[in-house]
């Protein structure tokens, strides 16, 4: 006798539908789940001034009430940490704070902080483009545009749970750049090459005499202090944090003006690079002149190139 083959497995209909829907295991479809848990924003198009805008006053109380800070000029924002941490408070974990430059003070730092934005903005799907390039320049009118918008942009998505500004930095301080506009960026611009060279000399010479920290170097209201000090049985250590003190300050200037002029040195190089004719005797003039001075310069050491960013 042959015997009689056997039953085939009967699955239900619940069954059936369940093994159809088992999706095998894969690392990018994991990563993929992973972007979308914070969703979608609410994208924001109107720009036109309106009566729900803000005055710069009731903007900067807005940000310092929120995130618990100290701005006091809109030209401050320019660092773009204020927009990171807003993010981060919209869309917890988009965008990973321990990275943003909170004590940022230089053009490469607020660059940083502004590229951490553009990758939270793609990660939630904003379709706003940052106009980076004019807001690091820490002019009134560019950043009080952008974060006109990003009011709106905040109070379209932000669903009002509870959020602590100061844990979610863990510990980093977050005190407010220096006011841009007047520092750096508005500098007066030099009449001819050889005046802006004098410029340059004359303050590698302050700079070195501030570095000497003599009390000929300084002023009368400081070397009074100093001798007050001397008479202190701390003396010497109060002319000492007061000596370190100065060479900071002076350092930090020296940085300033570094990346002050750096970029000048990008800014025309770009320009150059679009021009047609390569071959021009202007642009071949002015690329020799961007690409030996440093070497023209004997006087030059290797701590006095910019860095490259």
């Amino acid at each position: 006798m042959v015997p009689a083959p056997l039953p085939s497995p009967v699955l239900s209909h619940e069954q059936d539908a369940g093994a159809a829907s088992i999706i095998p295991f894969r690392k990018h479809t994991v990563r993929e789940e992973r972007s979308y848990s914070w969703g979608m924003a609410v994208n924001v198009y109107s720009t036109s001034v309106t009566s729900e805008n803000l005055s710069r006053h009731d903007m900067l109380l807005w940000i310092n009430e929120s995130l618990q800070l100290s701005y006091e000029k809109i030209e401050q924002l320019c660092s773009g940490v204020t927009y990171c941490q807003f993010m981060d408070m919209m869309f917890p974990g988009c965008i990973s704070l321990k990275k943003v430059k909170f004590q940022a003070r230089l053009e490469h730092e607020y660059l940083h902080n502004f590229k951490m934005l553009q990758a939270a903005f793609k990660r939630v799907e904003v379709d706003k483009v940052i106009p980076v390039d004019r807001l690091v320049k820490g002019r009134f009118q560019d950043n009080f545009e952008f974060v006109q918008w990003f009011k709106k942009f905040f109070n379209a998505n932000y669903d009002g749970h509870e959020y602590d500004p100061v844990a979610a930095r863990q510990g980093q301080d977050a005190f407010p750049p220096p006011n841009p506009g007047t520092q750096i960026f508005n500098k007066p611009k030099a009449k001819n090459t050889s005046t802006s060279k004098t410029a340059l000399h004359g303050q590698r010479q302050q700079s070195d005499s501030a570095s000497c920290s003599s009390p000929a170097s300084l002023s009368q209201k400081h070397q009074q202090r100093m001798k007050n000090d001397r008479a202190s049985p701390d003396g010497p250590i109060t002319e000492l944090n007061n000596q370190i003190k100065a060479l900071k300050m002076s350092l930090e200037d020296m940085e300033k003006e570094r990346d002050f002029y750096f970029k000048k040195m990008q800014d025309i190089e770009q320009i150059l690079q679009k021009e047609d004719d390569q071959e021009n005797p202007l642009c071949q003039h002015i690329y020799s002149i961007l690409y030996t001075h440093m070497e023209d310069e004997g006087s030059e050491t290797p701590q006095d190139e910019p860095e490259e960013f």
